[in-house]
C-alpha cells in the first residue's frame, strides 16, 4: 500500500513538473537569441531587464529629433526575437526619427517545433515583461507609451492590456498582421481582448496578409465597435504580406502618422 501511494506521489509530481515545463518560456532559447543578436545590434543598445526574477533582453533606441513624442515597447511574434529584420528591426530603428523612442522586448519563447496553441500558457508571463518594459521608459522620462505587437504579440499585448492592470502612461496599442480568433482559448483570444480596451487602437495588416488575419478583420472591427472604442482604426497596406517584406519604411509611416493623430506627444 504505501509504494502505491508513494507511486502515485510520484507520478502526481512528474505531471506537475512536465506541466510546468511546458507553461514557461523556453530561457535557454532566449538565451541563445541574445547570444547571437547583441553583438549585432546596429543601431540601439540592449538592456537587460527583469520579470519575475528572470532577465531578459531588450532593445531600447532613442529618439534622433529634437524632443521625444513618446516611447513604443515592441513585442515580436512567434518564431522570431526582438531584432527580427522585418516588422520589428524597421519599426524599432525607424520610429525614433520621428521621435519616438523604441523598447523592443524579447517575448516567452517555445522550441521551435511548438505548436501556436501551445504559446497559450506563456500569455500570462507578458504583462509583467510589458511592466518592467513601461517602468524602463519611464526612467528616461517617458510617460506617453504605446504597445505595438506583431501577430502572436498583438494578442499577447492585447491580453496583457486586459489582464494586467496597465499603468495609466499607456495611451494605445497598434496590432499589426493580428489574427483576432485563431486562438480558441477565449480568455486569450484578441477578439475578446479587444471588446475591453478602450485605449486608441491601429489594426494594421497586408491585402497579401495570412487568410487567418484578413478574413477575420470585419470580426476585429466589430468587436472594437461593441466594445465603445471610438479610436479604433483599420488600414489595409496594399501588396504587404504577413511579415511586410519590403514594405518596412511603409509600415512605419502608417503607424508613425496614426500615432501622430492618436497619441500625440505632449
Amino acid at each position: 500500500m504505501k509504494n502505491i501511494v508513494w507511486l502515485n506521489i510520484t507520478l502526481v509530481s512528474c505531471l506537475s513538473f512536465y506541466s510546468l515545463t511546458l507553461s514557461a518560456s523556453d530561457t535557454a532559447k532566449e538565451k541563445r537569441w541574445a547570444d547571437q543578436i547583441v553583438d549585432s545590434i546596429m543601431v540601439g543598445e540592449a538592456e537587460w531587464l527583469t520579470s519575475n526574477g528572470h532577465k531578459f533582453l531588450g532593445i531600447y533606441t532613442e529618439h534622433t529629433t529634437e524632443k521625444a513624442e513618446g516611447g513604443v515597447i515592441v513585442l515580436h511574434g512567434s518564431g522570431v526575437h526582438p531584432n527580427w529584420p522585418d516588422v520589428v528591426h524597421p519599426v524599432r530603428t525607424l520610429l525614433p526619427d520621428h521621435g519616438w523612442q523604441t523598447l523592443s522586448l524579447q517575448m516567452p519563447v517555445l522550441p521551435n517545433e511548438a505548436d501556436y496553441k501551445e504559446y497559450i500558457p506563456l500569455f500570462d508571463e507578458v504583462a509583467p515583461r510589458i511592466t518592467a518594459g513601461v517602468e524602463f521608459l519611464k526612467s528616461k522620462g517617458i510617460n506617453n507609451i504605446v504597445i505595438l505587437g506583431h501577430s502572436l504579440g498583438s494578442s499577447m499585448a492585447a491580453h496583457a492590456l486586459v489582464t494586467g492592470k496597465p499603468d495609466s502612461s499607456v495611451k494605445g496599442l497598434v496590432a499589426i498582421g493580428v489574427a483576432g480568433n485563431l486562438i480558441k482559448d477565449d480568455k486569450k483570444n484578441y477578439s475578446t481582448s479587444l471588446a475591453h480596451i478602450k485605449i486608441p487602437i491601429l489594426d494594421i495588416y497586408g491585402s497579401d496578409d495570412l487568410d487567418i488575419v484578413r478574413n477575420n478583420a470585419d470580426k476585429r472591427a466589430m468587436a472594437a465597435k461593441k466594445s465603445g472604442n471610438t479610436h479604433y482604426t483599420q488600414i489595409i497596406v496594399d501588396g504587404a504580406n504577413h511579415m511586410f517584406t519590403g514594405k518596412g519604411d511603409e509600415l512605419v509611416e502608417r503607424v508613425h502618422s496614426w500615432l501622430e493623430t492618436n497619441t500625440p506627444g505632449k
